[in-house]
């Protein structure tokens, strides 16, 4: 009677036939911690449908996956007093945990095999409008696959910071991503005078990759519908079966004689551990679970509306 949905099943890039030396680049992540590494498998994930959403090539999309998998490889430099701390980070703490940027650029770019994907650990912290890290490069400087690997990975830290059991609600997180495409005024004021006219016109992510990750989104909870539906009918169908048990109850109790043909009726109908004592609990636990269902299903269809209504 358990329904469980994994919110990156659909995404997961099992469908890649990754040749020798790209599982190498995958094992990196086996040093990680698991919180780490999960983050990254889902922001990979999340890259490489967006990629394809993009139009982007096959080769480019595997490359950008590769690097996304990448993207925070310099968390095995940061103290786990600090990568795994609870609380909020002090000044000190987060300049420390940003150099996790420099730090994977740097394991990767030492190591031939990692080097071609040096670009994921360096660039998804890099913002449009000059106010990312560690470079504080601009829109005209950040690599495209920076761009798109900073959308999965603000995404799936609020996703996992919130614990979504489901996607109902998740357009309160596609609101803080809109959020930071709009510009802001007080930022870039150290830029040269130059460029402070184009770069506040900025906000932090690429508006085009936000509005591409709606349709990932929208997808993936249509996919969840999917899948709930699924088991939703198979509710429905054994409803069906203790409707027809109770059927059976009530006419064996108002019947004068051929009591046991009901009684043997319903005894071909109960499944398993269920018996004529607790049959009607079990029936109780489909009814609600199959109410519980219903209710996430419309929720969802609420949801994509919502999504729908969305401007970037």
């Amino acid at each position: 009677m358990k329904y469980e949905f994994d919110f990156y099943d659909k995404t997961n890039l099992k469908s890649y036939n990754l040749d020798q030396s790209m599982r190498y680049q995958l094992t990196m992540l086996d040093r990680l911690d698991v919180f780490t590494r999960k983050h990254c498998e889902n922001v990979a994930s999340l890259t490489c449908r967006l990629c394809e959403y993009l139009h982007c090539s096959p080769g480019f999309t595997e490359y950008c996956t590769i690097c996304a998998y990448l993207h925070d490889i310099g968390k095995l430099f940061i103290p786990p007093s600090v990568l795994q701390k609870p609380g909020k980070l002090t000044e000190e703490e987060y300049e420390t945990m940003k150099t996790h940027t420099t730090l994977g650029y740097n394991m990767c770019m030492k190591d031939l095999k990692l080097r071609p994907y040096a670009a994921g650990a360096y660039y998804h912290h890099e913002a449009l409008n000059g106010s990312g890290y560690p470079q504080g490069l601009t829109k005209k400087d950040i690599p495209y696959e920076g761009q798109i690997i900073r959308v999965a990975d603000e995404y799936d830290a609020i996703v996992s910071k919130r614990q979504y059991k489901s996607h109902i609600g998740i357009s309160d997180t596609l609101k803080i991503l809109i959020e930071n495409t709009k510009p802001n005024p007080t930022q870039n004021k150290s830029n040269a005078l130059g460029e402070i006219a184009e770069n506040t016109k900025l906000g932090k992510n690429n508006p085009v990759i936000v509005r591409t990750l709606f349709k990932v989104v929208i997808d993936d909870i249509e996919y969840e519908i999917s899948s709930i539906q699924s088991y939703v009918d198979d509710l429905k169908n054994e409803l069906k079966r203790f409707e027809q048990i109770e059927k059976y109850r009530e006419k064996m109790e108002k019947a004068k004689k051929d009591k046991d043909y009901y009684l043997e009726g319903i005894k071909m109908l109960l499944k398993n551990n269920e018996t004529l004592e607790n049959y009607l609990s079990i029936y109780e636990e489909y009814k609600t679970a199959y109410e519980k269902r219903k209710a996430i299903i419309d929720n969802l269809y609420n949801e994509i509306k919502i999504i729908k209504k969305l401007k970037v």
